[in-house]
């Protein structure tokens, strides 16, 4: 049985207890996996890192070399897409993460303007006014049922006597009505605007002076 490729393992894998992923893969591997799931966690808390950071760390922990530290780069970003398709709630913690931070150094600065805001950030963001809504579970939803029908009662409607007959009359009615109406050609009118409607010399001030305005 072929070993399965380092991605594969840590797109399934990722989070699998070091004891469980040795059972089922070499050493080698389970060392990637550790690897990557370190540096996935490091990349989360350092959206902002560099490639070159991201080497350097990965080279600095588990004293492995440049090529493997790249290898390692190239699974983590590949795994980082799944984290965004998958939902927001990074991008939330990351947020609550960066306010948190700055009402801290706010708060070592004696800066009451700055925490001001950041609280009021931190409230509007998370909602923290509101109550918690209350869902309604699925198997406690109820379809409601519809039916067809043509019967203009159910809107109130009080139905015509013999209406397809009078559909039949009102149509041939009109249809007679039409076949005196003869289509003719027509061509469209040469106009001269500038013979019909000569521009005097106040029309000419007139618009200067509204430009200038």
């Amino acid at each position: 049985m072929s070993t399965p490729s380092a991605i594969d393992v840590c797109r399934t894998e990722l989070f699998t207890k070091v004891e469980d992923l040795q059972q089922k893969y070499p050493q080698a591997l389970v060392d990637k996996v550790v690897r990557v799931r370190e540096m996935y966690n490091w990349f989360l808390s350092n959206p902002g890192g560099t490639d070159r950071e991201f080497v350097s760390e990965v080279m600095q922990r588990h004293s492995v070399s440049k090529v493997t530290a790249y290898s390692d780069l190239a699974v983590v970003k590949t795994l980082m897409p799944l984290l965004a398709s998958a939902s927001r709630d990074f991008h939330r913690w990351r947020f609550n993460e960066m306010i948190m931070k700055t009402y801290a150094k706010a708060q070592a600065k004696g800066d009451t303007k700055t925490m001001e805001r950041a609280t009021a950030s931190y409230a509007k963001y998370n909602r923290v006014d509101l109550e918690d809504e209350q869902t309604l579970p699925y198997e406690l939803i109820v379809v409601q049922p519809f039916t067809a029908t043509d019967d203009p009662t159910v809107l109130g409607i009080k139905p015509i006597p013999n209406i397809q007959q009078k559909i039949s009359d009102m149509i041939a009615k009109y249809r007679a009505e039409t076949l005196d109406i003869e289509d003719v050609e027509f061509e469209e009118a040469d106009l001269e605007f500038d013979t019909l409607f000569p521009l005097t010399k106040n029309d000419n001030d007139d618009g200067e002076e509204d430009l200038l305005q």
